[in-house]
């Protein structure tokens, strides 16, 4: 038998319309009382803005607006009702660009997806998301809190010890990114070590069928959601695994790329978020993330919305290990050394893992001389490929994605 987060995820149509013109006057009237929003929703009637088509009408919030508004008004551009004060934590993400983060009951709403993922009282959350300046693993660790289960704040890196770890400690859920699950799985048997994870819940990357299939050859259940550092959980899977269920907490609209008109039902377009935390009103918010909604209501008889999930980019910014590589990062590590006329990130697969490539045009050169130029910018370490100059493709991409997600 399914067990629901609360009601708000079996509401029928007719009610969450109600609920919709109710609230979301609310959050529109808090958005106009910002400075941030620049008066751009100053001439807007936050009473008339009642339902989506409404929604759909004012313009859309772009990542590049809000690091312009923090650069004018830092930390948070003025876009949240409590002074910066009055947030339990700042994070900081690439770009760079600053969030605020709250530890009230759910206040990210990854609860619901934890509870959708059969979490609850009694387990213990292997927490493999980072809390090193981002918000991610704090995300995971607030939605743990709020289903009452045990967090071991476990981040990233050190292998050999996560596995000790979850051994020792009998964890039962993992979350974090998709690969690294399998990396502590294989490190566990690499040391004779057996474990009790039978959940996994993961984000920050795409989950590969073949990796979701050897998980559950190894009886771990793994679900995926769907959530950004600015907006907090946008949609989830649950155990019908047909699609990502948006979440009750936002209001997704699928639009035409670089414009906020919504394309037709089913059309593959930009994901753009409107939040309605009173604390953060994002107001369509662009994520630039590509999907699409699907027809219907999930089986496990939640009622709202569905999108296909996580479908590429509306530009050519790609998610390569859980980290965003963004063409204003490759054109910095051109700009580094004057031997390099153009570079190429690649992003693939092997084993199961992401695998990141820059090709770069530099005759004469050795790969091991950008080795740290590369790390620091793209924040990431990869392959180093030299390559003729003049021979990279005169497409205009400077970051391609070769990973298939069929």
């Amino acid at each position: 038998m399914t067990r629901y987060f609360d009601e708000l995820e079996t509401r029928s149509a007719d009610q969450r319309a109600a609920d919709l013109a109710r609230d979301l006057p609310k959050q529109i009237a808090r958005a106009k009382a910002l400075s941030g929003y620049g008066g751009t929703l100053q001439s807007v009637d936050a009473n008339a803005i009642t339902s989506v088509e409404a929604l759909a009408t004012l313009p859309v919030l772009r990542k590049s607006d809000l690091g312009r508004a923090q650069a004018g008004a830092p930390p948070f551009g003025g876009l949240t009702v409590p002074a910066p004060e009055g947030f339990a934590h700042v994070f900081q993400s690439p770009g760079p660009i600053y969030e605020p983060g709250g530890t009230a009951h759910d206040w990210w709403r990854i609860g619901r997806f934890l509870n959708a993922c059969g979490v609850g009282k009694g387990d213990i959350v292997q927490n493999c998301f980072s809390y090193h300046l981002v918000p991610a693993g704090m995300i995971f660790e607030n939605g743990a809190r709020a289903v009452g289960a045990a967090v071991l704040p476990a981040g990233t890196g050190q292998t050999e010890l996560q596995a000790r770890a979850a051994h020792d400690l009998g964890v039962t859920v993992y979350a974090g990114t998709p690969d690294y699950l399998k990396v502590i799985l294989d490190k566990a048997d690499e040391m004779g070590l057996s474990l009790k994870i039978t959940k996994a819940a993961v984000g920050g990357g795409a989950l590969f069928p073949s990796l979701r299939q050897e998980y559950a050859d190894r009886g771990i259940a793994c679900r995926q959601c769907y959530a950004t550092a600015d907006l907090g959980n946008i949609a989830y899977e649950s155990e019908a695994a047909e699609g990502l269920i948006v979440d009750e907490g936002v209001i997704v609209e699928i639009v035409t790329p670089g414009t906020g008109d919504p394309v037709r039902p089913g059309e593959v377009g930009e994901v753009v978020v409107t939040t309605l935390n009173p604390d953060y009103p994002l107001i369509r918010f662009a994520t630039g993330d590509l999907s699409a909604v699907m027809e219907g209501a999930s089986p496990c008889g939640r009622t709202n919305i569905r999108i296909k999930g996580w479908m590429g980019r509306a530009d050519q910014t790609t998610k390569i290990k859980g980290m965003f590589v963004r063409p204003e990062q490759v054109a910095a590590l051109v700009s580094r050394h004057n031997e390099i006329s153009r570079a190429r990130v690649i992003a693939s697969r092997e084993g199961e893992m992401d695998v990141m490539t820059v090709q770069i045009e530099a005759d004469g050169a050795e790969p091991e001389r950008f080795a740290g130029s590369v790390a620091e910018a793209l924040k990431l370490k990869g392959r180093i490929e030299i390559v003729a100059k003049g021979s990279l493709p005169n497409d205009g991409k400077v970051i391609e994605d070769q990973r298939s997600y069929e």
